[in-house]
């Protein structure tokens, strides 16, 4: 049974949701993000792909999917950093029973937008997409996207049939896009009473019709607030960029090792700045030539860079996933990334240069930052409160311990 280590945070830190497939994890560093502490691990032995922390209406709450090959799939939250966290009574988030489906897995938290300050939503596998408009109370099932006539062709990719990314417009509040795998990038305009797909221009090497109007197998797609009609996607096998809210995708890998590849992220104050991390094939799933490199591009695609100081460049055999590459808020922004060997990097100035923050970790399925807004610290010391079944169950703790990143 591990030992359950809690943080303490305030104002200005940054914090990193670290899901694995053995819990999740939860740093916290100051605003110079060269040493971490960490807490958990939170729902330990289960998988946790996906994350997400909430500072709306005054809130410091952290949600998390919780997945047990026995209990089920459920969502748990925290308010004080994971040091205690609630399981609800019933399972939320549920397909209803006429629907003759069942949870599998939880592969996306999203916040809603400003002035929907108690919505969220949430995809799930097999691909659908439920939301709340109460905190996280009740849940229901849009029914837009559940009855749509694609849905019986949709078929599972390797990760299994998963809604894992969600876009909201931030100028139109009936505009959204989802993904999936596989299936591709669909849109709402009315609010999610309809869905159309939107995937003119994006290849299917593993289809007969290589430009059918679905059935891709996207990887993930990112979006800057400031021009929600832009849009980035990584493929399986293929980059691309959007520029009318995805009604055309157009091929954007210029100058990487590889096109295919699973995360993707966008920087938070520049909307020609993205990071991916390319992966050799579908075949040999492992970073070309053996070297861990980060790619960016400053231009929204027309040309890529490597960013590869202090990331090891030999016998690097590494995978990140699709949801684990993470940018913060800061000034200068940071960004992060878990393998599925179970390190955590970060750089604190834009990529430019890298350490590895934590090691020795269970495979990482799942990267979030968030920089803390207003006052809340939490003690470290004290006993937490964790669980992968129904009841909750307490476990040993100790202070949170320190890490030193390395230079």
């Amino acid at each position: 049974m591990p030992s359950i280590r809690h943080i303490s945070a305030k104002h200005g830190d940054v914090l990193l949701m670290i899901g694995t497939l053995k819990g999740l994890f939860v740093l916290r560093s100051n605003a110079a993000r060269k040493k971490w502490e960490v807490g958990g691990p939170y729902s330990y032995g289960s998988p946790v792909y996906a994350a997400a922390f909430d500072q709306r209406n005054g809130r410091h709450r952290l949600w998390w999917g919780q997945q047990s090959f026995r209990w089920g799939t459920i969502l748990r939250s925290s308010d004080n950093f994971g040091k205690t966290s609630t399981e609800p009574e019933t399972y939320s988030i549920k397909f209803p029973t006429e629907t003759g489906l069942t949870l599998k897995n939880i592969w996306q938290l999203r916040l809603g937008r400003a002035d929907e300050p108690d919505t969220l939503y949430c995809g799930v596998e097999p691909s659908s997409l439920f939301v709340s408009h109460d905190n996280g109370k009740s849940w229901s099932l849009n029914m837009g996207l559940h009855n749509h006539p694609h849905r019986l062709k949709w078929t599972p990719g390797g990760g299994g049939q998963c809604l894992h990314t969600i876009q909201l417009d931030a100028k139109d509040n009936k505009r959204m896009f989802i993904a999936m795998s596989t299936g591709g990038v669909y849109r709402t305009d009315d609010g999610g009473a309809s869905w159309n797909a939107r995937n003119k221009g994006v290849r299917a090497d593993f289809l007969p019709e290589k430009l059918p109007e679905f059935g891709q197998c996207v990887h993930k797609v990112v979006s800057h607030p400031s021009q929600p009609d832009r849009l980035y996607l990584q493929n399986h096998w293929g980059l691309y960029r959007s520029d009318d809210g995805g009604d055309w995708w157009h091929d954007i890998a210029n100058g990487v090792p590889s096109d295919f590849g699973f995360c993707m992220a966008i920087h938070p104050h520049d909307p020609d700045t993205v990071y991916i991390v390319p992966i050799e094939s579908d075949e040999y799933r492992c970073t070309p030539e053996g070297k861990l490199r980060v790619y960016r591009t400053r231009n929204a695609g027309r040309s890529w860079e490597p960013l590869s100081r202090g990331l090891p460049q030999k016998d690097a055999l590494e995978v990140v996933l699709r949801d684990g590459l993470a940018t913060d808020t800061c000034g200068k922004a940071g960004v992060y990334f878990g393998t599925r060997s179970g390190k955590v990097y970060g750089s604190n100035d834009e990529g430019r240069s890298w350490q590895l923050i934590l090691g020795g970790l269970p495979s990482v399925v799942c990267v979030k930052a968030a920089v803390l807004n207003g006052s809340a610290s939490h003690s470290g010391k004290g006993k937490g409160t964790t669980s992968n079944s129904h009841k909750p169950r307490k476990e040993k703790t100790s202070k949170s311990r320190k890490h030193s990143a390395r230079k």
